[in-house]
């Protein structure tokens, strides 16, 4: 009954973050300053006479009132239908199933990439502490938590991409070439910069959170008694520490989504990567409302499911909440 409880409330946690953000973005889409006619019409604007725009406005219903639209727009979406693009002139549903299997491919790669090399970087700084590699791993987290993310990917870009020429500076895919002739080894080196742009800067909070982790792991009286018997290095580290911090690690891992998918959005952006990131701000730019509604239904989805995951791993991690969950 705890953990049925705790599902529930979730669920009604989720349904009301839905509703809170869909009303939110709408009403702020309804102050922006972006004509969605002039954007969906695009450079014949001046062709457009009074009578074909309202004709326009008519068949996207923008010529009703923000209550009319925003309760159409809940009605369709009870009944599973997220409406019609009106940049791309297709279902929204469409869109967003073709633009997150790009997303979920890229931010996959480098979230297991982030995980693993903070991870490392931490317990190497914690295991020498004090020393030079762990105030250098300590910089290096602490400057990459100050910069944008867009810069990072702008150096990548202007380095690998332009003065190396080692890696494409954008897309999905190579330009020019047919849907059929695309291989994985196509998509895999143009997803190389966006991945290793989200990658880099997503180490910084695994590895400072591990590292201290592992030094308080470190300070405790058990450990100076494993010491007393002679273990060191690897060897006390794979006995006594790795078991401490692999499950806080994983499980801040998974509250990070969040983070993931804001750096996403920037890196997409950059590097006009085909994925949700770059949908959203070309929605938020030409005033299409139901793609990035429904873009923000899924960002919200998605980082509620990595919250979610982490509330779960700390209630299993943790005997009390553990306790408490299922009493």
């Amino acid at each position: 009954m705890g953990w049925a409880r705790f599902v529930g409330f979730k669920m009604l946690r989720l349904l009301s973050l839905l509703a809170g953000v869909s009303v939110v973005s709408f009403i702020l889409m309804q102050f922006s300053p972006v004509d969605p006619v002039e954007a969906y019409i695009g450079g014949d604007m001046i062709r457009v006479s009074a009578e074909q725009r309202s004709l326009i406005e008519e068949r996207w219903g923008l010529n009703d009132s923000p209550v009319e639209r925003l309760f159409s727009w809940g009605q369709a979406l009870v009944q599973g239908d997220l409406g019609t693009s009106m940049i791309y002139r297709q279902p929204v549903a469409d869109i967003i199933h073709e633009r997150f299997m790009n997303s979920v491919a890229l931010m996959a790669v480098a979230w297991v990439l982030s995980g693993l090399i903070g991870f490392g970087l931490g317990v190497a700084a914690a295991m020498r502490r004090d020393s030079r590699l762990d105030r250098l791993i300590c910089w290096y987290c602490y400057t990459l938590a100050s910069t944008p993310v867009f810069w990072i990917a702008l150096l990548l870009l202007m380095v690998f991409g332009v003065w190396l020429g080692w890696l494409p500076i954008g897309l999905g895919v190579p330009a020019g070439m047919a849907a059929d002739q695309v291989t994985w080894g196509d998509r895999a080196m143009h997803m190389i910069l966006p991945a290793l742009t989200l990658s880099l800067t997503g180490v910084a909070a695994i590895a400072l959170h591990t590292r201290q982790k592992l030094v308080d792991v470190l300070d405790s009286d058990y450990i100076l008694f494993a010491r007393a018997r002679g273990e060191r290095g690897v060897q006390l580290f794979r006995r006594h520490g790795f078991r401490h911090v692999v499950l806080p690690a994983l499980t801040l891992q998974f509250a990070s989504f969040s983070e993931l998918f804001g750096g996403a959005v920037l890196a997409e952006q950059v590097f006009s990567y085909p994925g949700l990131g770059q949908a959203t701000v070309q929605a938020g730019l030409r005033g299409d409302v139901p793609l990035l509604l429904g873009l923000v239904l899924c960002s919200a989805i998605f980082v509620f499911t990595g919250n979610m995951i982490a509330d779960i791993l700390y209630r299993i991690i943790d005997p009390r909440m553990k306790e408490e969950a299922i009493g």
